[in-house]
């Protein structure tokens, strides 16, 4: 019995070994592989899709303000970067920032021989001279503007339209040195007589009163914007329109001198030797207790003294306190022209200008005031100072005057502190310039 058993045992073992030698395999497995899909023999397509080329877009962008060319230089980068992740537009940036004397004049060349810059800069007081010219494409659809201050919208809207980005939103007056003044004893003066009172304390204690910088023709012509919006905004309210009409004359505001001559005879020497840059190193560096000029000058001041504690205060024009007022106005916007060829591109650019992560930096860092709702950062103190002037209501809004005006009033007050022209002579050639500038824009 145990012998058939071995036999059958055997016999088994050998059918085994006899099916997996005809079945071609080594070690025999359960199931059989489920057959292969036949593999791609074309070797492209084996390889991921390449990426689309970005398109290529060169932008033009003029913007005087050369002080701030490395700071609009990074942020220009931020914004090629970003054009590129999302729209993969690969932006260059033709950035040309000309001096503030010539900026104006350069630009309006540019317009006249057809050679728009995509982007340029303009003082809102001339937003209506471009506008009538065809000179402002309609920004009224682009985001930016739901997020303006109401205040701040109302300055760059002509016909209802917004015509240009705001920029710089100021409250200013003059620039004064805090530690002179508290060494001293004085405070912001509130008329002429205490104006005239605190420049005979600091001449007696050797301190410069006013600092002078004429070697540019904007920088004296401040003297003229903020004697003007005192008496004008004070005491002729409607100056401007019976110039306008013709019924006017310089002469009727020929207070202006009075404070202009008192700093002209008040101020550091050789003022055509001395550039706004020069200047502001030397109001930093304390060589005068005031300067006529504006707080868009503050990030310049304090890269040359970061420890510097200067205040902005309005300017005395007369003896009627009602005059001493801030300033406050939209000078610097930025528009789009029309005619350029990558509109939807600059259109980006001018959104991110007031991007609602990234332009607080650049606001701050420029030290400019906030203009939009997407702004969130700390403002400076002499913002909080000129802005408490503001509040008890001693404040104009910038007067608006006719092309071409402000510009011969820089250059005749350089004129007038060499002595080369009279207060007469003044009067006579700015009457006559206004009247002209009321006929061309007619």
């Amino acid at each position: 019995m145990r012998k058939a058993l071995y036999l059958m045992l055997i016999f088994a073992m050998s059918l085994t070994l006899l099916a997996a030698c005809s079945s071609g395999g080594g070690t025999p497995s359960a199931e059989p592989e489920p057959a292969k899909a036949e593999q791609p023999t074309n070797a492209a397509a084996e390889q991921p899709a390449a990426a689309e080329p970005a398109k290529e877009v060169k932008l033009k962008v003029m913007l005087g303000h050369p002080r701030f060319k490395e700071q609009f230089e990074r942020y220009f980068e931020q914004f090629k970067a970003k054009e590129l992740a999302e729209k993969n537009i690969a932006v260059t940036i033709e950035l040309e920032m000309p001096n503030p004397d010539q900026a104006k004049q350069v630009l309006q060349a540019r317009l006249a021989s057809n050679d728009a810059p995509d982007i340029f800069d303009v003082h809102a007081n001339d937003l209506s001279t471009y506008y009538k010219a065809g000179y402002l494409e309609d920004l009224s659809a682009q985001p930016f503007v739901a997020s303006l201050y109401d205040g701040v919208k109302q300055q760059v809207t002509l016909d209802g339209k917004v015509v240009a980005l705001p920029l710089e939103s100021l409250s200013w007056g003059y620039l004064y040195n805090k530690k002179i003044f508290a060494d001293h004893g004085i405070t912001p003066p509130q008329t002429l007589d205490e104006m005239k009172a605190a420049v005979e304390k600091l001449k007696a204690a050797g301190v410069a009163p006013f600092l002078l910088a004429f070697q540019e023709s904007w920088v004296p012509q401040l003297m003229t914007a903020l004697s003007l919006g005192g008496i004008v905004s004070s005491e002729q309210p409607d100056w401007i329109e019976r110039m306008n009409k013709g019924e006017a004359s310089y002469a009727d505001v020929a207070g202006i001198f009075d404070i202009i001559d008192l700093i002209m005879e008040n101020g550091t020497e050789k003022p055509f030797e001395v550039g706004n840059e020069a200047g502001s190193t030397d109001f930093a560096n304390g060589k005068a207790a005031m300067w006529v000029q504006g707080p868009w000058n503050a990030e310049t001041i304090l890269k040359v003294n970061p420890a510097m504690e200067f205040g902005v205060a309005p300017l005395p024009v007369s003896n009627n306190p009602a005059g001493t007022m801030i300033n406050l106005s939209t000078s610097t916007t930025m528009a789009v022209s029309p005619t350029s060829e990558n509109k939807e591109v600059a259109l980006d650019l001018l959104n991110y200008i007031l991007d609602e992560n990234d332009s607080s930096a650049l606001f701050q860092e420029l030290k400019f005031n906030p203009v939009s709702k997407v702004h969130q950062y700390e403002v400076f103190p002499w913002v909080n100072e000129a802005s408490e002037y503001v509040a008890q209501g001693k404040a104009y809004q910038d007067l608006k005057l006719p092309n071409g005006v402000t510009d011969e009033q820089a250059k005749l007050l350089q004129s007038y502190y060499a002595k080369e022209v009279t207060k007469e002579d003044f009067i006579e050639t700015m009457d006559r310039t206004w009247a002209a500038a009321v006929k061309a824009s007619q």
